[in-house]
């Protein structure tokens, strides 16, 4: 979500300058929360249907819910109250296509995880539908402060999804070696994968993030994120390399963020980013 309120200032650099630091900050949290919101109810929606599978991980089968030591009822109530109020309150404050977006947020949810369509099982579709939380989030983050007849670039929201499909597709992979033959009693969809064909779709999704990128970076003008590329790049192989040892396993991408390493790369790439915002002047 900040990833896309960063990319509205980045790219229209002047509102910056005009706007109230303490309104963006506030508005930014208020932003935040909602999201929080929905995507606590997505997984309160998530820990309710994927009980039966979560009893086959070797860490999940230990939730709550899964022990039965939570009530289903009440937990789902709770994500009810939650949905209705983030999105009452999404209405009230911000433009219209946040509300939308925060909504999809909520739908995406539903799609990925409820059945008769839940891609969550459809090999994939369930990394493309998952993934498509992040655009989702980009433009939630976008609107808390973008006019409503002003949208991010297609290019970059494209980028931003198939970083996330490379995460979601790392994730499976390293639940296909983690859990070997009992993967597909964890998740539906990983009975029709292969090992090829899991890092054929990393592969795929990487080039399609780079072809997003040089194509937003070179319609922008924006030469410093040229010249950047090679670091996102090996980016891309810390993930790679992660998840393909045998001793670790990259099931929860966010969790690499603890790492040190991890942490202190991807406080690098902010730092270029933020470098290449007075080297470079988007053209619009």
């Amino acid at each position: 979500m900040f990833v896309g309120s960063t990319a509205f200032f980045y790219l229209y650099r002047d509102t910056l300058f005009t706007t109230d630091i303490t309104w963006v900050v506030l508005q930014s949290l208020y932003a935040f929360l909602l999201t929080w919101a929905i995507s606590t109810a997505n997984y309160i929606i998530n820990e309710i249907v994927d009980a039966p599978y979560d009893a086959h991980h070797p860490t999940k089968r230990n939730r709550p819910l899964v022990k039965g030591e939570i009530k289903k009822i009440p937990f789902l109530l709770l994500g009810v109250a939650i949905s209705v109020t983030s999105l009452s309150l999404a209405y009230l404050h911000f433009c219209p296509p946040f509300f939308y977006a925060l909504l999809s947020l909520l739908v995406a949810g539903f799609i990925y995880n409820i059945k008769p369509v839940r891609t969550k099982d459809i090999p994939f579709l369930d990394s493309i539908s998952e993934s498509a939380n992040n655009p989702i989030r980009f433009l939630i983050g976008w609107f808390a402060f973008a006019p409503p007849e002003i949208w991010p670039p297609l290019s970059l929201l494209l980028c931003w999804w198939a970083f996330g499909n490379f995460l979601m597709i790392a994730k499976r992979l390293s639940e296909f070696r983690l859990l070997k033959e009992r993967a597909g009693d964890y998740r539906n969809s990983l009975r029709r994968y292969s090992e090829g064909a899991l890092m054929f779709g990393m592969a795929a999704s990487a080039v399609i993030f780079f072809l997003a990128y040089f194509y937003f970076s070179y319609t922008f003008k924006l030469e410093t994120l040229l010249i950047f590329s090679p670091f996102i790049f090996f980016y891309f192989f810390l993930f790679f390399r992660k998840t393909m040892r045998e001793d670790e396993v990259m099931e929860e991408p966010e969790r690499l963020f603890m790492h040190l390493k991890f942490a202190l790369y991807t406080l690098f790439l902010i730092a270029i980013f933020f470098l290449s915002s007075f080297l470079d002047k988007p053209i619009h």
